[in-house]
């Protein structure tokens, strides 16, 4: 089956670059992402759109503009509109035209998109009116009952609405018990997305960490979602403060990335600012990196 690969833009935002380089020493990580004067650095909120003959299918939708001016600031949400609507609009489609959202997880940041822009006094509705959402079951109740330590990480509203909306897909997985003692990612699949696309199930950024794999006769393309937010997390060592276990996410990414070698796969970032797509590359010292990096993508046909 043809399919094509469009870069779809959402809201940026500007965060701690401390918190989303964890343990690592602000004279590694600058190199990579200079703060400002807060110390935050720029983040995407990117989706990718794939276009297939007979329907449109959306992993993610971004922070969106849901968050009020006060929220807005302290998440540092930068643009006030819906980025996403028009980048989907400048596609040539509107939210309306979305078959499928595939939902790596419910953090703020990866699902917020799903909700109408902030407007005073009005609660926040459900966009993509047609759209099957599909969530991994783990992700699911974590958004519904988070632990203290990322409770803030999620929208109470949104998981209600999509309850509501009646095209909620849940896709089951092995539970993190039996991903074995180097946990490597779990391997599933959806009935909505079909037996082409396979679901790398991760449980060290946030348990049931969904990253969908596109098949390619170039080698695949992961959306590497939290599990590698950017280029610089690529790197062996490199994880988020943000991560529930970061030792886990470690040996996850590992695995995959050695999977995406012997592939010749490329990573999809949601968060790198200038690199949207980029081939899995390691050296002779095992050192992961990335070459052949796009900045967008527009109709890629895979």
């Amino acid at each position: 089956m043809r399919r094509r690969l469009t870069s779809i833009e959402g809201n940026q935002q500007h965060l701690d670059g401390g918190a989303m380089f964890g343990h690592a020493p602000k004279l590694l990580w600058e190199r990579w992402a200079p703060p400002d004067d807060r110390n935050r650095i720029l983040l995407a909120c990117r989706a990718l759109l794939v276009r297939e003959p007979h329907r449109n299918i959306l992993l993610e939708t971004g922070v969106g503009a849901f968050l009020p001016p006060d929220l807005r600031d302290r998440y540092g949400v930068v643009e006030p509109r819906h980025v996403i609507l028009d980048s989907l609009d400048a596609a040539g489609l509107s939210h309306a035209d979305i078959d499928i959202v595939v939902l790596s997880h419910l953090h703020f940041d990866h699902a917020g998109g799903l909700l109408s822009a902030w407007q005073k006094g009005q609660p926040p509705a459900l966009l993509f009116p047609k759209a099957r959402f599909v969530v991994g079951r783990d992700a699911w109740e974590r958004a519904r009952a988070p632990h203290s330590r990322d409770k803030a990480s999620f929208i109470p509203q949104l998981q209600g609405l999509l309850s509501a909306s009646g095209r909620l897909d849940l896709v089951e997985h092995p539970p993190a018990s039996e991903c074995g003692p180097h946990h490597r990612c779990a391997v599933t699949f959806s009935d909505t997305l079909g037996p082409d696309y396979r679901l790398h199930i991760s449980h060290g950024h946030t348990p049931g960490l969904m990253l969908t794999e596109i098949p390619s006769p170039n080698g695949p393309v992961v959306f590497a979602g939290d599990l590698a937010p950017g280029r610089p997390w690529v790197h062996r060592s490199i994880h988020m403060g943000y991560d529930r276990f970061p030792e886990r996410l470690l040996d996850e990414k590992v695995a995959l990335l050695d999977d995406l070698v012997k592939s010749d796969g490329r990573l999809f970032f949601t968060h790198d600012p200038a690199c949207a797509l980029a081939r899995v590359t390691r050296d002779e010292r095992g050192r992961y990196g990335s070459t052949q990096d796009m900045a967008t993508v527009v109709g890629l046909e895979v």
